[in-house]
């Protein structure tokens, strides 16, 4: 196996990997069983009463109470099941229990708002909604009481379905708090609930489960179009968790500090499996602030974490980040985004953590490409790593589908046993993305090399073609910063009526520093070629994030376009 001559296509290798056949409920009984006394998972948060520490038979204690509480209140084999919180240690206890019980879980962007989860109940045929009250002044119950007004009737909600024409599957809204409100009921009711129902029960549900039933669906961030339900399988996500820490080298000593949203395929999956496939200790925050993560590290002597580029610059960049002792900090997985080397050189100089680059998307639950533990600096700065095992990959022209050779771009297509079963009730969605062959087209821009590491240089609909030139905005985005003042770079094309499209930069400098377009583009000229240099650069103080720590890159451009003062052949428009 591996590469086919001098095409860019990848064999599946199983790189002595055997895949498992378990569920998610199978994996935290196993791990509950070997290590009881081990500690599982830890809440630090005094300043809002929030302290919580469990071993792994807590941790399934907890789960299997609210398993039995979720059984009681109705929830079915195959229901969905949507949560829609901040990282709260219920969301975890949630994501397992829905699992060993077969229903479905569906995740909820936090930031998402009254139309945009009207949205997800309807087109998810969602059956029970747990949620917060609110989250950073965003009231989801008062975007409920709107979209169903029927909810504020129920007097006993415990007991009580839920009837709205305008949703006619949601059942049921459950609030993890502790303050009774009109219509919902509360969390620790249905865990309650579960104090009457035999083990025996729960042990004859979570039987019915098999590996390749749907686990969850989650909700893809929706940058262009409608947001699409990816539908993924405790086989995928079991054995994503497996190949990934394997290649990783990680153990179970790991102490796992993450701010990575549960909703996010590298929280419900690189946060809450990972930790329970490696029986080491997780340590969530409830939501990222890069200074509380500095401290969990120090307090909770942390020795990894998964964390994309922003979250990382944000921490390496915090005037307090002398003071803390990071010195158990091992390594980190980062990706999501391309990883620029100077902030991988800044990792390895300010921390001494090695970092392991992962390269994927949720429809793939995770990640299909890796670099190895032991690989050079050099070889992770370079590329995204080696396929996955088990997992074919091979680069394609986006006109034509024919594979290219090695070392010319095209677009990434993997198959895998972790490839998404489909778009939920999206057959057409689903038929785009997933070929009769089956193959998963990525719509990243990426290059094969003969060694078979795979480097991404962009997304097919963010290269920029400048009078014929395909520029990728990944390479000029690393090349900017490694500039020493240059704390993050975004590059994006705007239309242009000569050209077609042109470069624009816009560049976030490090505190306490200041530089000019001068400076920028005398040092692009010395280090790019003509074609690359951005035609415009403008300078902020921060860029629009998802709740996962991506760049909006497509609210960027339409600001910049605006500010520019450009029409859509990229005329400037007149009053």
């Amino acid at each position: 196996m591996g590469l086919r001559g001098d095409l860019a296509h990848w064999e599946a290798e199983d790189f002595g990997v055997e895949l498992m056949d378990a569920t998610l409920g199978d994996l935290l009984d196993l791990r509950a069983s070997e290590i009881p006394e081990k500690e599982a998972l830890v809440y630090r948060y005094p300043e809002i009463g929030l302290n919580l520490r469990l071993n792994y038979r807590e941790y399934n204690e907890e789960v299997n109470r609210l398993a039995k509480g979720l059984i009681a209140f109705g929830i079915e084999r195959g229901d969905h099941v949507a949560v829609w919180a901040p990282n709260v240690p219920e969301w975890i206890f949630l994501e397992m229990a829905l699992a060993k019980i077969g229903a479905i879980l569906v995740t909820v962007n936090t930031n998402y708002r009254a139309t945009e989860i009207e949205y997800v109940l309807k087109q998810g045929d969602v059956a029970a909604l747990f949620m917060v009250e609110e989250y950073r002044g965003n009231s989801y119950l008062e975007s409920l009481y709107r979209i169903a007004p029927e909810l504020k009737a129920l007097s006993t909600p415990v007991h009580d379905a839920l009837r709205s024409p305008n949703l006619p599957a949601l059942r049921s809204v459950v609030l993890i708090g502790n303050e009774p409100r009109e219509g919902v009921a509360l969390y620790s009711q249905i865990v309650e609930l579960g104090n009457d129902v035999p083990d025996e029960i729960l042990r004859d549900r979570q039987r019915q489960v098999k590996p390749h039933d749907v686990a969850q669906m989650q909700y893809t961030s929706g940058t262009t179009g409608f947001p699409k339900a990816v539908m993924l399988t405790h086989y995928a996500l079991v054995n994503q968790s497996h190949v990934a820490t394997t290649r990783g080298k990680l153990s179970s000593d790991e102490r796992y500090v993450t701010a990575m949203p549960l909703f996010h395929i590298a929280g419900c999956l690189g946060a809450v499996v990972y930790s329970i496939y490696l029986g080491c200790t997780l340590v969530p925050l409830v939501a990222f602030d890069p200074l509380k993560h500095l401290e969990l590290f120090e307090q909770e002597r942390g020795t990894f974490t998964f964390a994309v580029p922003t979250m990382i610059i944000a921490m390496l960049n915090h005037p307090r980040f002398p003071e803390f002792d990071l010195s158990s900090w091992r390594s980190l997985f980062t990706g999501a985004t391309p990883v620029p080397v100077a902030l991988m050189e800044q990792v390895k100089d300010k921390v001494g953590a090695d970092c392991t680059i992962v390269f994927g998307m949720t429809e793939m639950t995770g990640a299909v490409t890796q670099s190895f533990a032991d690989d050079s600096f050099e070889l992770k700065a370079s590329t995204v790593g080696l396929p996955m095992p088990h997992t074919s990959i091979k680069i394609v022209n986006p006109n034509t589908g024919n594979t290219v050779r090695i070392g010319e771009s095209g677009e990434l297509l993997s198959k895998a046993f972790s490839n998404m079963q489909g778009y939920y009730n999206m057959p057409e969605r689903t038929s785009e993305t997933i070929d009769p062959d089956g193959w998963l087209h990525s719509g990243d821009l990426a290059v094969m090399h003969s060694s078979g590491y795979v480097n991404i240089v962009g997304r097919v609909k963010d290269m920029i073609i400048r009078g014929g030139e395909n520029i990728y905005p990944a390479e000029i985005e690393a090349f900017l910063m490694r500039h020493p003042k240059i704390a993050e770079a975004q590059v994006v094309g705007v239309p242009d009526a000569f050209m077609g499209e042109e470069t624009a930069a816009l560049i976030r400098a490090r505190p306490n520093q200041t530089i000019d377009e001068d400076e920028v583009r005398r040092y692009c000229r010395d280090g790019i070629s003509r074609h690359k240099m951005p035609k415009y650069i403008r300078f902020v103080d921060a860029f629009p994030l998802t709740a996962s720590g991506k760049v909006k890159k497509f609210e960027v451009r339409a600001q910049l376009v605006r500010d520019l003062g450009l029409d859509d052949a990229g005329r400037v428009e007149t009053a």
